[in-house]
């Protein structure tokens, strides 16, 4: 494809990301977050796959920093979720 053609993806997934995201109630953003936790562990792994092929020295150094960014991001959003369902035990008693 070409850089036109996915960055027009690019842009198209974004506006529709947002859009459903502005839609779901605030009661099922936790479950939301742990999906969307659940897809980061799969971005982590390609980035695991990418920097462990070693094909090239770029590739490596994209790899592992997907590696880092996917790794913050699932921790950090197992993180909120953790804190966001403290919250609503808290509230229920």
């Amino acid at each position: 494809m070409s850089l036109v053609t996915n960055l027009t993806l690019f842009v198209l997934a974004a506006f529709l990301g947002y859009e459903i995201i502005t839609q779901i109630p605030t009661n099922l953003h936790t479950p939301l977050m742990s999906g969307s936790n659940a897809i980061s562990g799969i971005t982590l792994l390609g980035s695991v796959l990418v920097a462990g092929s070693g094909e090239t020295t770029l590739a490596t150094v994209l790899g592992f920093l997907a590696v880092v960014m996917a790794t913050i991001n699932v921790v950090g959003g197992y993180l909120v979720s953790h804190f966001m369902l403290a919250e609503f035990n808290q509230g229920g008693r």
